[in-house]
């Protein structure tokens, strides 16, 4: 049995996530600490720039030592809604100001680990601008036809989890409004 609001004892403070050790009860009756990472969610956007383009952006991802092809995305800043950190992420990744935004889908990252929430949101009515990366990020904004982002998340040249769960999840919608 899962309680309520769990007892963790932060171990570590960091800037985007913290670690947590968390008492658990085992099957058979005896507690042992898990290590828990703690994050304050984020959003993944899917920009269409017109009806068959989507806006992606190559980033450099220095955990794994590769670029990477990925729809924006962000950490929610503290005391942003995740609607707030749309619009911003939307902004500094790609340059685009939005017209309309709307929450898709959420989900929980990797729930046997960690707390993290990802907000899905379909970005439409784009208007072009000057990108804002923050300072550890190098961002390429790339606009690709949404054949080709499918051929992408299907052959492998898209990785990113949430990127293939958020381009799939939006390729259902489209389907499903246009049939």
């Amino acid at each position: 049995m899962i309680p309520e609001s769990p007892v963790r004892r932060v171990v570590y403070l960091g800037r985007k996530i913290d670690l947590a050790l968390q008492s658990v009860q085992l099957s058979d009756g005896t507690t042992e600490e898990r290590e828990v990472v703690l994050h304050r969610g984020a959003v993944a956007l899917v920009p269409m720039v017109d009806e068959n383009h989507v806006c992606l952006v190559r980033n450099d991802r220095y955990s794994i030592g590769k670029t990477l092809l990925e729809v924006p995305a962000g950490t929610i800043d503290v005391g942003e809604s995740p609607d707030e950190t749309a619009a911003r992420e939307l902004a500094e990744e790609t340059g685009y100001q939005a017209g309309r935004i709307v929450r898709i889908r959420e989900w929980f990252v990797s729930p046997g680990v960690m707390n993290e929430r990802m907000f899905l949101y379909l970005c439409t009515d784009l208007q072009p601008g000057p990108t804002r990366p923050e300072l550890d990020e190098r961002l390429e904004p790339v606009v690709v036809a949404w054949s080709e982002a499918m051929a992408m998340v299907h052959d492998g040249r898209i990785e990113d989890a949430k990127s293939l769960l958020a381009l799939l999840l939006y390729d259902r919608l489209r389907t499903e409004e246009s049939g």
